[in-house]
């Protein structure tokens, strides 16, 4: 047997995303690969066992969760080199994101096996894309912490980041994780709250904190189901640059550099210094 027969024989791991909630959303490939494979390593087998019996497919599945992923991650390999192929999925959207998966993946990698996207539904994404927020650049940053103090700064170093960040939060602790970012952040930060997304009570809501839990407050019912939240990063320090600023930022020029002359001024007129500098800079760039 030629190395490349050997090559060919090896089997492939496919990263299947499956619907979050529409079964529409499964796309034909996902329903192909899933019929084709070998074996379908699932997060829940009787979770993923409706959904392949709704779509008739007949395939063995078998559990892979957090408590044994580690363990199981060796055993996928020895079968991916065996020539099965192996597809992984979650109960809903893109495995990995915040669920199990790293362990396997890695090792593959690692040990040079091919391991392949399928891609689908993923309701950080699928969130974001309807958030009215700044998409140019965000950050997935996963659940919110366990524990209050670890929240709050939690919050505080996904707004300080300056872009948006989208991250998921659990039924039972929304209320109280909404306490903290009032804490975090205060009670006007803005915030998008987004729970069964492509389901039938898809809801959106996008506003201040204290706004939001008035609305989950009001029908506590509005608290169940998966959920998301985004925030805004915090935006660019911008300074007026008043008429009598810039008169005496040019006069102290020529006896200084630019920048310790926008310090004094800023200093004189009660601006902060590094927003007026960088507000000069970009003046004078345009």
């Amino acid at each position: 047997m030629t190395k490349a027969d050997t090559l060919d024989k090896i089997g492939t791991l496919h990263i299947v995303a499956t619907p979050i909630g529409n079964l529409e959303d499964i796309s034909e490939r996902a329903l192909k690969t899933l019929a084709d494979v070998d074996l379908i390593a699932a997060e829940d087998t009787r979770h993923t066992g409706k959904l392949l019996s709704h779509f008739n497919i007949k395939a063995k599945t078998f559990a892979l969760h957090d408590h044994n992923e580690k363990q199981k991650a060796q055993q996928i390999l020895d079968w991916l080199n065996d020539g099965k192929d192996i597809a992984l999925v979650s109960d809903a959207g893109t495995p990995l994101i915040s669920d199990p998966g790293y362990a396997v993946v890695n090792l593959c990698r690692e040990a040079g096996a091919k391991v392949t996207p399928v891609p689908g539904a993923c309701a950080a994404i699928a969130a974001v894309s309807c958030s009215g927020l700044p998409t140019d650049k965000f950050q997935f940053i996963g659940f919110t912490p366990a524990k209050s103090q670890a929240r709050q700064q939690f919050f505080k170093e996904a707004f300080e980041s300056g872009i948006t960040s989208i991250m998921y939060e659990s039924t039972h602790r929304i209320m109280a994780s909404l306490d903290d970012l009032v804490s975090a952040l205060g009670e006007q930060q803005q915030v998008v709250f987004a729970k069964e997304l492509t389901k039938t009570y898809e809801t959106f809501f996008s506003g201040e904190v204290s706004e939001l839990i008035a609305f989950l407050t009001d029908e506590p019912e509005r608290q169940r189901g998966e959920l998301v939240l985004i925030l805004p990063g915090k935006g660019k320090e911008t300074a007026a640059i008043t008429p009598e600023a810039q008169k005496l930022i040019s006069l102290l020029e020529a006896e200084m550099p630019l920048k310790k002359a926008c310090g004094v001024a800023a200093e004189y007129f009660g601006l902060k210094k590094n927003a007026l500098y960088k507000a000069i800079i970009a003046q004078r760039e345009e």
